[in-house]
């Protein structure tokens, strides 16, 4: 009995070695959970923004990007965007450094790329969708474009990831359906998602 107690633990110590090995395994939840805490921030910044500039006060069905005012909500995605990145990389080296793992090796480098293809062909197509005054279709082709690239980055990290991948895809095709609602859209795909996702990540994995 003691002898399989033993190569049973010897098979475990081999599976998660194996495990380490073929996924990126330091993302942390905490980290997903801030991006989606800063989503939410900068949508109010937004509708904060939108309310002072718009007669009689906005609405949360009203916020559409124009030529006035889709500067200042680029700079404002672009800000939110580069502090939630920060904010990944920094818990994700604190994480790996308490755990032994290493941050940069080839698993990572192929989930960064199987995630950066789709998402940098959704930035590109946005752009195209603002030169062409589709201003209403950019929350849907974001929200499609992230999925996509969560879900292809899921084979090389934790395998959780393709349902968030999934809901994003699945939240998108519904904004498309239902256009004029960015705003609420982005709010629960970049924020509430994220904040859901890194919560139960956290308590899984890190507690």
């Amino acid at each position: 009995m003691a002898k399989q107690r033993e190569q049973l633990e010897t098979l475990s110590e081999i599976r998660t070695l194996m495990e380490r090995s073929s996924r990126f395994t330091a993302l942390s939840g905490l980290s997903v959970s801030c991006a989606g805490v800063l989503a939410l921030i900068g949508a109010a910044l937004a509708y904060a923004y939108h309310s002072a500039m718009v007669e009689g006060g906005a609405t949360l069905y009203n916020l559409d990007l124009t030529a006035h005012n889709q500067t200042f909500y680029l700079l404002l995605a672009l800000v939110v965007f580069v502090a939630a990145v920060g904010l990944s990389i920094l818990f994700i080296v604190r994480k790996a450094r308490r755990q032994g793992l290493p941050v940069w090796n080839i698993t990572a480098r192929e989930a960064l790329l199987h995630l950066a293809i789709p998402l940098l062909a959704g930035a590109v197509f946005c752009v195209i969708l603002l030169l062409q005054n589709m201003h209403a279709l950019v929350a849907p082709s974001a929200l499609m474009f992230y999925g996509l690239g969560l879900v292809n980055a899921s084979k090389f990290t934790l395998p959780e990831l393709r349902y968030l991948g999934l809901a994003e895809l699945g939240l998108g095709l519904l904004a498309a359906a239902l256009l004029g609602n960015a705003l609420i859209f982005w709010s629960i795909g970049f924020g509430v998602f994220h904040i859901v996702y890194g919560s139960y990540m956290y308590y899984k994995y890190e507690r």
